[in-house]
């Protein structure tokens, strides 16, 4: 899959993954679709950007977890 909306420069953002060269982290972007925020919210809350970086944000962060383990809680 091509992420050719997602950047990292390690002079940008200490290397986190962004949205187009942009100082918005690919993780905000995620968080806020996680805390209920529609398209609309957070395209007002962040102007520059546009309805594919927050698809291709979410698309991003669901190849990123299937690319390494993360630890969790063992379920009762």
């Amino acid at each position: 899959m091509v992420f050719d909306r997602i950047t990292v420069a390690p002079d940008q953002m200490a290397g986190v993954p962004c949205i187009r060269g942009m100082r918005i982290p690919v993780a905000t972007v995620v968080g806020m679709v996680a805390d209920g925020m529609d398209v609309p919210a957070i395209l007002g809350s962040f102007p520059d950007l546009e309805p594919d970086d927050i698809t291709q944000a979410l698309r991003y962060a669901a190849e990123a977890v299937q690319e390494r383990e993360l630890p969790l809680r063992r379920g009762a």
